[in-house]
């Protein structure tokens, strides 16, 4: 199916691609797509990196042998008949508020093309294995946006935080916009909110002091590259100074600023989610929502911190699940409680599942699961979704769907859809070539 659908241009330039929100400028013109009845103002994005057991977490099979069942036993949820992993007791509670999807699949099962299919609801152009991130890969879904919706009020269309996805020369694909441009990149932050230190001056001006007071407004742009990992090498760095304006004039505006000024909530707030990265990442998520990004994606952790070929059920008990669980639950309760959760739809996934046979690595003792594409959940709330439902499910030991599967690309066009985007839209590519955002079908199911 994928080998039908337009690849991008031929000529790749393979770049060390860096975040430059709203610092770049664009390389094509775009056309506009009318949009659909939209359904929501913000999605959140809960990105489990380096893949999360279905098995092990909500997609659990208790009646499978040993081998496939793992080591965790299964909580009832407050859904009839739902049951999710022990170590997610939080979450069963609140399951009548989320739809799960169980019968995701696709083909690959390596970490840097599966990723981009997920983040972007399209295949990476002329994918291989390990296949870094490059300016003809296909924009995110916050530089989607942008370029089909783009904004009158300033705000960015896309924040990420708080790890930009990279390992060593290993540049993650789908954190970026692709060959829409650097002017439609999301902001990056590299800062976890959890720390003490993290109201910096790279997010806002220092205190008392504004932008129009700076003898030089690019001394804050100088902040903000400080924090980009790589900026764009290219000839269009030398044309810059009008979007530095742009982008001085929007952290100056204070909607975005105050939303990092995380240390306002009361602690309370903060200790119902959590004083770890997980949960102050998800209550910063909540606040830019509040100050009106309509895209914001958390990392639930650097690179592969879900990848687990070994010691997974000790890492997952003690390390990953109960912070996961806490942070999630305060991140439905606060969008709810607001009335947000009406208008915010929030997804949570990896870039794939593990494989349903637990497995030893050669010269280790301690057992693990593999990658897994043909079989994976995502997790779904806010934003018109019917929450206690099931979507999809999977065979009797998770490693097919037993019903027809979704893809990335029904995963992208769920995000379109809900923002009033057309997944159909027609954008350029770097070469000035017409190609359709996204070809997938939105799973409407999930609004029944």
């Amino acid at each position: 199916m994928n080998d039908s659908r337009p690849r991008g241009p031929q000529r790749r330039e393979l770049l060390q691609v860096g975040f430059s929100g709203l610092l770049g400028l664009g390389l094509a013109p775009l056309m506009q797509a009318a949009p659909l009845a939209r359904r929501a103002k913000s999605v959140v994005i809960v990105f489990l990196t380096g893949a999360p057991s279905h098995l092990d977490t909500f997609d659990p099979k208790p009646d499978a042998p040993s081998e496939v069942r793992g080591e965790f036993g299964t909580l009832a949820t407050s859904v009839a008949g739902l049951r999710v992993g022990e170590h997610l007791p939080m979450m069963a509670a609140r399951a009548n508020q989320y739809a799960l999807v169980r019968s995701l699949a696709h083909a690959e099962n390596n970490h840097l093309v599966a990723t981009h299919h997920v983040l972007t609801g399209y295949p990476q152009p002329g994918a291989f294995f390990d296949k870094i991130a490059s300016r003809d890969d296909w924009p995110c879904y916050s530089a989607g946006l942008s370029a089909v919706r783009p904004r009158s009020d300033g705000l960015p269309c896309g924040v990420n935080l708080p790890h930009y996805l990279v390992e060593g020369p290993l540049n993650w694909p789908g954190q970026h916009a692709g060959f829409l441009g650097p002017r439609h990149d999301p902001w990056q932050i590299n800062k976890d909110p959890s720390r003490r230190d993290f109201q910096v001056a790279d997010t806002r001006p220092a205190p008392g002091l504004t932008v129009e007071q700076m003898g030089d407004r690019l001394s804050l742009l100088e902040r903000i590259n400080a924090q980009q990992r790589w900026l764009e090498e290219s000839a269009e760095g030398k044309r810059l100074s009008d979007q530095q304006r742009r982008a001085a004039s929007v952290l100056a505006s204070g909607a975005v600023s105050r939303a990092f000024e995380i240390e306002r909530e009361p602690q309370s707030v903060r200790e119902r989610y959590g004083r770890h990265a997980f949960g102050q990442s998800l209550l910063l998520a909540r606040r830019l929502v509040q100050a009106g990004v309509p895209v914001v994606q958390a990392n639930m952790g650097r690179v592969q911190n879900w990848d687990h070929h070994g010691d997974i059920f000790p890492t997952l008990k003690n390390r990953l699940l109960p912070p996961l669980d806490r942070a999630m639950s305060a991140l439905l309760d606060d969008l709810s409680a607001t009335g947000l959760l009406d208008e915010t739809l929030v997804v949570m996934m990896g870039e794939f599942g593990r494989t349903p046979k637990i497995s030893t690595q050669p010269g280790s003792k301690k057992p693990g699961r593999d990658h897994w594409a043909a079989c994976f959940f995502a997790l779904f709330a806010g934003g018109g979704v019917r929450g206690g439902q099931l979507v999809g499910k999977s065979d009797k030991i998770g490693a097919y769907p037993a019903t027809t599967p979704f893809s990335p690309d029904d995963l992208g066009a769920t995000v379109y859809d809900a923002l009033g985007i057309d997944p159909t839209s027609e954008v350029r590519d770097r070469q000035n070539r017409p190609v359709t955002l996204n070809r997938g079908t939105p799973m409407r199911a999930l609004f029944g």
